[in-house]
């Protein structure tokens, strides 16, 4: 191919333009191709009819019977300290101040925290542990509320990660893969499972909390799955979702004629293109028009009875904390949102611990605790799971000074707690056990990618036919790894 330039002169036109018209010619024609795959349906049906319904996901059957519809991720951002909460050692009060051993240790990575540190003395906690419930749990005296429902949870002692430093041990948790690009756990589930309400996204997310580490959007994102599988994030102040209100002048009925007016600009650019990202604007755009009306009602908590203020705290009745987010969320599954995440920051504590450790328990145990309790007095807690933890633990040795009163723990992923309640678990249980020093695991551990796959397990999924093909290779939740935690499920 060449062109003809104003002298006359003929030049040869390049590769890459040849390429792009052959591909501006044929995209129509492949992008619905894909975009029929990518649906489900085959090549004859039109794409727009496969967006038509905005609740479906793509699975077409769930591959066996499900023990919840719905999980609600209470995720503890800045990794919560194990050995003050959920794992005692009461031995440590004998070694105060001596070094951890090496053998204990083993060379393991440090962080630049304490990497420089020319000692690493044992800080055992200042808390008290006592047997809760039928079940005996050991719990801390931080967690009274906690503590109320102990025989409605399954504490997993043995969680281990890959990561050390936050955002990448965050990023895998959600994602699988310690590089930030791909889809969230929520977003997974919105692609395979859809949701149950036709006026309110699959997948929320909200943020509480204070602290020096960031929470990205990409944490409730949908990386290389299409963007209507993203989670919609309800903020605190203003419109729980940006832009949810009519422009000044707008009404409903004029914005419903706008919206029918683009929806069909945007259906003859999809006709031409293919382009599935136009799919996704479309279903976007109708799914915010019913949320004008779903989301004040949900977020209106003044039909909410004294009772719940009582059981969530009054901090349940400011919009921004964590026990707020938690009335949002059992309300939020109660219309049928089926993955509701909650991101509470502040757990990162580096030094104070035992002043900072208290005041993020005083916060979130309560609340915590009466979500678990009134998802059951609703009739919810068999179906919905409840996961509660943190990306990673907290060191036996000491940040910084250690004194009679005081001490710090830097980030620990050889071994931490994290609680399960409803959706199929194993109710009353602690599975797995650690060392005497809370540093390595010596029974049953379970991976971050092993617990995932228990998620998806409860939900009816096999985590290993949860795929999307994106690059050439067919990527999942739980990358190559992950088992379900038998042990953990009912």
């Amino acid at each position: 191919m060449a062109t003809t330039q104003s002298d006359g002169s003929i030049l040869p036109v390049p590769a890459a333009i040849r390429r792009r018209s052959f591909l501006n010619q044929n995209v129509g024609g492949m992008g619905a191709a894909a975009l029929a795959a990518l649906f489900g349906h085959s090549a004859n049906i039109s794409p727009l009819s496969a967006q038509d319904s905005a609740t479906a996901g793509l699975l077409p059957s769930l591959h066996h019977s499900p023990k919840a519809k719905r999980v609600i991720f209470l995720f503890q951002s800045g990794a919560p300290s194990q050995l003050d909460l959920f794992d005692p050692k009461p031995n440590l009060e004998n070694l105060r101040g001596t070094d951890l051993p090496d053998s204990i240790r083993q060379g393991q990575r440090l962080t630049g925290m304490t990497s420089s540190q020319s000692r690493f003395p044992i800080a055992p906690s200042q808390f008290r542990f006592a047997p809760q419930g039928q079940s005996g749990a050991m719990l801390s005296d931080l967690l009274p509320h906690t503590a109320g429902v102990a025989d409605h949870l399954c504490f997993v002692r043995s969680m281990h990660t890959e990561a050390i430093n936050h955002d990448p041990a965050i990023t895998f948790f959600q994602t699988g893969a310690q590089l930030a690009g791909r889809p969230t756990m929520g977003a997974w589930l919105s692609y395979g499972l859809g949701s149950e309400c036709e006026n309110l996204p699959a997948f929320v997310a909200m943020v509480s909390g204070s602290g020096d580490q960031p929470l990205y959007d990409r944490l409730w994102g949908s990386g290389f799955l299409p963007t209507r599988y993203s989670g919609v994030k309800f903020r605190s102040q203003g419109d729980p979702v940006l832009f949810l209100s009519n422009p000044p002048g707008v009404d409903s009925e004029l914005r419903r004629a706008f919206l029918n007016d683009l929806n069909e600009l945007n259906q003859l650019k999809l006709a031409e293109s293919g382009d599935p990202e136009i799919a996704t604007r479309i279903a976007q755009y109708e799914m915010a028009f019913r949320m004008q009306t779903s989301v004040p009602e949900l977020t209106d908590i003044s039909s909410e009875s004294q009772h719940t203020f009582d059981l969530y705290g009054e901090d349940a009745r400011t919009p921004g904390t964590f026990a707020h987010n938690c009335l949002l969320a059992r309300r939020l599954c109660e219309r049928g949102v089926r993955f509701v995440q909650l991101f509470h920051r502040g757990w990162d504590q580096h030094l104070d611990l035992p002043k900072q450790i208290a005041l993020q328990c005083k916060t979130t145990d309560q609340a915590s605790a009466a979500l678990v309790q009134d998802l059951q007095q609703r009739g919810l807690l068999e179906d919905t799971l409840v996961v509660w933890g943190g990306e990673f633990g907290r060191t036996v040795y000491c940040q910084g000074k250690l004194t009679p009163t005081d001490y710090g723990r830097d980030h620990h992923p050889r071994c931490y707690t994290m609680w399960l309640a409803g959706g199929g678990v194993r109710a009353g249980t602690t599975y797995g056990e650690t060392d005497e020093f809370s540093y390595n695991i010596t029974r049953d551990p379970v991976h971050v990618h092993d617990l995932n796959a228990t998620i998806l397990h409860l939900l009816g999924i096999d985590h290993t036919k949860l795929t999307f093909k994106f690059q050439g290779r067919h990527y999942r939740l739980t990358d190559v790894h992950g088992q379900t935690v038998a042990g953990i499920v009912s």
